[in-house]
């Protein structure tokens, strides 16, 4: 069914939360969210298996698989070296078409869609108790849109300024299926995840439980 007739549509609106964020509800439908769910699956089988990142002598409390190049706080690299030293995955193309989909539907910039080429993706898994504190995307030399997808529960997302971690920000509930996309003046706006909602996730998106979110960027490097 189309997201126009879906029950939460007048209730969660597309919205532009600042100059540059978009947030699109009910994007995906759950067809196509049980597709990515079972790709999921089959990145996670490796090379590189899902890891949690250390910052400093802390680890995340998500599991994160890249495709394309492999991140780790602060640098890309085509081979997972703080892992396994293995490959990560090519970026599918399938991705890039639906990047360029989605960063339409988010921005109606057809010229902008068309020219976007994402070739990397962080693909996060949270977990009942898992967080993401306040931070910027800033690891990647190139300023072009970051899309964002969500699957499973829904989080509590928290959407900030460009200058510092504090106030102004504004929290929203990312939903399976949702999609949002911050660039220009929004791309290095900080941003986390305050709390998972165990339990939320449609019975029927692929995922028994918690959330996977991927993201789709940019990086500018070259091999």
């Amino acid at each position: 069914m189309s997201t126009l007739f879906a029950e939460s549509f007048l209730e969660r609106p597309r919205r532009e939360l600042a100059p540059g964020a978009y947030w699109v509800p009910d994007w995906l439908g759950v067809e196509e969210q049980r597709w990515i769910v079972a790709r999921f699956r089959d990145w996670g089988r490796g090379p590189v298996p899902p890891r949690a990142a250390m910052i400093g002598t802390h680890e995340m409390s998500v599991q994160t698989v890249c495709l394309g190049w492999h991140w780790r706080p602060y640098a890309y690299s085509r081979e997972a070296v703080d892992v396994n030293g293995n490959r990560v995955l090519d970026f599918p193309d399938w991705m890039v078409r639906l990047g360029r989909k989605a960063l339409f539907a988010a921005t109606g910039d057809r010229a902008m869609a068309e020219g976007y080429t994402p070739d990397t993706a962080l693909v996060n898994y949270y977990g009942a108790q898992s967080k993401m504190g306040m931070h910027q995307d800033r690891d990647e030399r190139s300023v072009d849109p970051v899309v964002s997808i969500s699957i499973g529960d829904t989080c509590s997302f928290r959407f900030g300024n460009t200058s510092n971690r504090n106030k102004p920000y504004e929290d929203i509930a990312l939903a399976s299926g949702d999609l949002f996309v911050f660039g220009g003046p929004a791309r290095l706006a900080f941003h986390g995840v305050t709390k998972v909602m165990p339990g939320t996730a449609p019975a029927d998106c692929g995922l028994g439980a918690g959330r996977i979110n991927i993201t789709m960027r940019v990086t500018g490097l070259s091999d």
